[in-house]
């Protein structure tokens, strides 16, 4: 009897144990992490970023939470700052791992995303980087089998932007102006290749570091060079000087400036006269009335009533960028029916990895790249005449998109 008594209780202590593993797999609410530079010199862009996420998240409790085999779960995002450096963000990271998230998102600042992505490699976690990773973050080896990126690299920005500047707008001598750091030298190398690959001609080249303020001699170099369209890699507070200083010499009356990569909140910091008749290639630019593509213009303007509704402004690029790639963390785990980083990764890419985004049909690459229809929006900065309302920066110009503008599986180890 004694011994029954002994087996009865392991029993019980067995269905307990297991009836808790089986309830920790199967939870009614799950947090996620949104890990971002809130302060620091990203905060700007940071900001939009966490705006996205979190709508993303709204939307889905909104619907009862992600439907799962074993019910409706609820989402909860958990933000935190990483600050821009590689110290703090691993920290928090892991903070936020031992706080219980299943997925994490984030990062501005492209080497914490690459040292977090290091991190998932060995210890599984989903993780959907919503900065423009590194060329090499996506090289086979390098990029985890959790990891999912919803912007390319530098090298694809750099690639649109010279194809739009020699086969769209027909300028073929060109100045490029790198930032010194992974950022500038893989745009440098994509936009030299679509450049040369459609008859332009490389007729000047310089770099500066990031943070750089006075722009004064570069520019004096680029007139000198009298190319057709000055190309340059700067970004945020970094255009905003550079674009400033190239009104004042006057240069936008002897070529075409073109900054490669822009968003709204920078575009903002431009006084209009100097962002007039700039081109820029934008991720996404929430006015696409008149383009051609009506489906997307369709979509398009429902997000940004949606975000509008909630954050009072537009969608900015960074802003969308965060929401697909959270929207796509969200449809993971329900076509996975599963939280199991391995399960969520091969659900991501069954059928040719396709998804549907605010910007038109994707995919998900082998090297967990996202391709899209329009990956950018070419866009022709606006004057003061011209522009009918606060947020009114841009005309749509035209897009780039499909594989042919990301790097080639080959070329990254495929």
């Amino acid at each position: 009897m004694r011994g029954m008594r002994g087996k009865l209780a392991v029993s019980l202590l067995c269905g307990v144990l297991g009836s808790g593993a089986a309830y920790a797999d199967q939870p009614s609410k799950i947090k996620v992490g949104i890990l971002l530079p809130l302060t620091g010199p990203f905060a700007a862009v940071a900001e939009t970023q966490k705006q996205g996420a979190l709508l993303a998240v709204e939307v889905v409790n909104k619907r009862g939470g992600l439907s799962m085999p074993w019910g409706k779960v609820a989402v909860e995002g958990i933000v935190d700052d990483d600050e821009a450096k590689l110290d703090v963000g691993v920290r928090r990271y892991r903070y936020m791992v031992s706080e219980g998230i299943r997925s994490i998102g984030g990062q501005t600042w492209a080497p914490l995303s690459y040292a977090i992505n290091a991190i998932v490699s060995k210890e599984p976690m989903p993780y959907f980087p919503v900065c423009v990773m590194a060329k090499e973050g996506f090289q086979k080896g390098k990029i985890a089998a959790s990891t999912f990126a919803a912007a390319y690299s530098p090298w694809t920005v750099g690639y649109m932007a010279g194809l739009s500047a020699v086969k769209t707008l027909g300028k073929k001598r060109v100045f490029f102006l790198a930032r010194s750091d992974s950022w500038g030298w893989d745009m440098r190398d994509g936009a030299y290749e679509a450049a040369k690959a459609n008859g332009g001609e490389i007729v000047g080249y310089d770099e500066v570091s990031l943070g750089t303020s006075d722009f004064t001699t570069v520019l004096q170099k680029v007139r000198a060079a009298k190319p057709d369209v000055f190309i340059a890699a700067q970004f945020g507070a970094d255009a905003v000087a550079l674009l400033k200083q190239a009104h004042q010499m006057g240069l936008g009356k002897e070529m075409t400036i073109f900054n490669a990569f822009i968003t709204n909140v920078v575009a903002k910091g431009v006084p209009a006269e100097a962002l007039q008749n700039v081109y820029a290639m934008h991720y996404f630019y929430y006015d696409l009335n008149g383009f051609a593509d009506k489906e997307v213009a369709k979509s398009a303007k429902e997000f940004t009533e949606l975000f509008r509704g909630k954050y009072g402004t537009p969608p900015d690029a960074y802003a969308t960028i965060a929401y697909i790639a959270y929207t796509e963390m969200f449809r993971g785990f329900e076509t996975a029916k599963s939280l199991d980083p391995q399960k969520v990764s091969a659900a991501l890419l069954a059928n040719g990895g396709q998804f549907s985004s605010v910007k038109g049909p994707a995919n998900w690459r082998q090297d967990h790249a996202a391709v899209y229809k329009h990956a950018a929006f070419l866009v022709k900065g606006k004057g003061a005449a011209e522009r009918q309302q606060e947020w009114d920066l841009f005309t749509v110009m035209g897009s780039m998109g499909g594989e042919s503008v990301l790097p080639t599986l080959k070329s990254l180890g495929y």
